[in-house]
Order: structure tokens, then C-alpha cells, then sequence
């Protein structure tokens, strides 16, 4: 019989292998809080433990790690980090620095299946889903790489959270109830799963929610979203508005602007009515292109002017210049999922 892999293990988990030693349970607890709030890789690294308990540990389980294969470092601070997995395959992740704030956008998948047309991870096809411990791990890794705690955290990344459903909900629990990050400081952003995003907030921490909109007609959603061929617009909204939010919360919608696409004043004049009625703020992200896309991004007076109509409108919009395009950190850019070598 193999090592445990104690990263592997859900609180639960930690507590039956505690149990199985025929140890008393509170070393559960202190082994929890090594590998999420110290960042623990190891049993020998657990100084609270006996080192007896220390080595005993080490003859039964062990502790996986992400592998950094490479890193990037944009003109602007925001840093790539390209991943391996245990079975040779990497992802991606962005840390990005704002002053006091460090956000980390993390990778649900290895690749994506859902095929945007603007997205060059979807590109990839899906290589598999991560399990709840590497897709918490990329917050350990980045926070020892960055020399400092990551403040805030986008499942923005590789992948489609909700179609990793189990994994993407055990993670979250993992990261706002071991590694204690508030879950108003975590978005999950998702291109639309229905089913799935019914059933989330009954199962996951209340974090934020972003909804991958980039369209206001199901003719040109179908086109760039093939997701909306299943879940089309109207379908969408039903269960957005059906959303329980918290108190002072909204949904983010996240509309990548495409040049002659998505782009004119009708478009921004249908979203304020698809936002009718819903606590939103809308994030605009002029496209980042990429060798090989057949899109563009608009020009800057034309971003400008489908603000101008939604803010006239009453609606919250921000323009977001995508950071780390430079070194194809940007939003859509990220295709780290091959086999991982240096």
C-alpha cells in the first residue's frame, strides 16, 4: 500500500487518518494548520510534532507539491508561474500586485472544454480536472514564491470552475476555512453553468460570483460561447435572478469587448436591460489578442462610449485593462497545460 498524500486529505479525512494511528485527535488539527497557514511540504517541517511522530509520519504519507517549471515577470509586476503537476502535466497561475492587495488568479482545469472563441485555453481542449488540493495549493505555492500572504483570489484561470464542480467547492472550503481567506476577498467566475450554478451556493463559502457574459444576443453568444447553445441567455438570467446574494453584494458580469463583434451602442444598450433588476457591477475587458485569433480589440473610443451608455444608464462599469499581456498573463492568454518540462 502506497504513502497518503496528506494534502490529499479533507479535514475529514485528516481526522480518520489521525484516528487510524491511534493518535489523539487535536494532531489533526495541528497538521491542518501547518500544511494551510504555515505551508508546511513536509512532516520533518511540522516542529510542533514529536520527532518520533515526525518520522512515523514520514514511513506512511507524504505531502505533494506544485513544481515551478517556469516564471514569468511582466513590465508591470504581475508574475506567471507555470506549474507542474505529479502526472507531467502543468497549469498556470497569475499573481498580480496592487499595492497592499495581491491577487492570485488560479486554474480549476488543465486545459478547458468549453471553447471560447476569444479564449486560448479553450484552444487547449480539456486534459483533465484538478483535484481540491492543486487548485488550493497554487494560494500555498504563490504565497511562498511572493514572500507574503495572497490578499485575494479569481478562479479566473484555466478551466471551467463548475464543470470541476466536487473539487472547486471542496477547495473553496479549504481556502476560507483552513487558510482562513474571507470569502468576500474570493471570485469564482463562470461562463454559465445552470444546473451547477443553482446548485453552488447551497454547497460552497459565499464567495463572490463573476458570470462570463461577453454578448447580449444568443446569435452572437452562440458564436463566441458555445456554452450558450445549452444554456442560452434567457435560461442564464432566470437563474441569475433567482442568485441568493448576500447582503451589499453584486454579481460581476465580465463582457470582453471584441471589435465589430460585441462592441456597438445596441449591445451596450441590450446588456443594461439583461442587468435590469439584478445588484451588478460589469467589468469591460477590451480583447487581448493573440497569434492565430481571428478577433481583435476595439478601439479606445469605443470602449469609452459603451461605458459611457451603461454608466448613463445607472450601471456600475469599470474599464479593466488587462495586466501581464506582455507575457500572455492576460485574460484568455493562459495555455500552460502541456507536459511539464523546463
Amino acid at each position: 500500500m502506497g504513502k497518503i498524500d496528506l494534502k490529499a486529505l479533507t479535514a475529514e479525512g485528516m481526522k480518520e487518518f489521525v484516528k487510524g494511528l491511534g493518535l489523539p485527535a487535536y494532531r489533526a488539527g495541528q497538521m491542518l494548520h501547518w500544511i494551510y497557514e504555515k505551508g508546511a511540504d513536509s512532516t520533518e517541517e511540522m516542529t510542533e510534532l514529536p520527532k518520533d511522530l515526525m518520522a512515523r509520519l514520514s514511513g506512511v504519507s507524504y505531502m505533494s507539491r506544485l513544481t515551478l517549471m517556469d516564471e514569468k515577470t511582466s513590465k508591470d509586476g504581475t508574475r506567471k508561474f507555470l506549474f507542474g503537476l505529479e502526472d507531467g502535466l502543468s497549469i498556470e497561475s497569475v499573481l498580480i500586485p496592487d499595492g497592499d492587495r495581491l491577487t492570485l488568479c488560479i486554474s480549476t482545469q488543465v486545459g478547458c472544454a468549453m471553447a471560447c472563441g476569444f479564449c486560448l485555453t479553450g484552444k487547449m481542449g480539456l486534459k483533465r480536472n484538478l483535484k481540491a488540493h492543486e487548485i488550493a495549493g497554487q494560494v500555498l505555492a504563490a504565497k511562498k514564491l511572493a514572500g507574503r500572504p495572497v490578499t485575494n483570489v479569481v478562479l479566473m484561470g484555466m478551466g471551467e470552475p463548475l464543470m470541476n464542480f466536487d473539487e472547486t467547492v471542496e477547495a473553496l472550503w479549504r481556502m476560507t476555512g483552513l487558510m482562513r481567506i474571507s470569502p468576500r476577498r474570493i471570485t469564482l467566475s463562470t461562463s454559465g453553468i445552470v444546473p451547477r450554478l443553482l446548485e453552488f451556493p447551497k454547497k460552497a463559502p459565499a464567495v463572490n460570483l463573476a458570470i462570463s457574459l461577453n454578448a447580449t444576443t444568443d446569435e452572437v453568444r452562440d458564436r463566441i460561447m458555445p456554452v450558450n447553445k445549452k444554456y442560452p441567455l434567457k435560461t442564464l438570467f432566470e437563474a441569475l435572478r433567482k442568485y441568493p446574494l448576500k447582503k451589499r453584494r453584486r454579481i460581476t458580469f465580465e463582457y470582453v469587448l471584441l471589435k465589430g463583434v460585441n462592441d456597438t451602442p445596441d449591445d451596450a444598450k441590450r446588456l443594461v436591460g439583461l442587468l435590469r433588476g439584478i445588484p451588478s457591477k460589469v467589468n469591460l475587458i477590451p480583447f487581448n489578442p493573440y497569434e492565430g485569433c481571428e478577433f481583435q480589440g476595439p478601439k479606445e473610443e469605443t470602449v469609452l462610449g459603451f461605458q459611457e451608455v451603461l454608466t448613463g444608464a445607472g450601471l456600475s462599469a469599470f474599464i479593466r485593462k488587462s495586466k501581464g499581456a506582455d507575457i500572455m498573463a492576460a485574460c484568455g492568454q493562459l495555455a500552460g497545460g502541456g507536459t511539464a518540462t523546463p
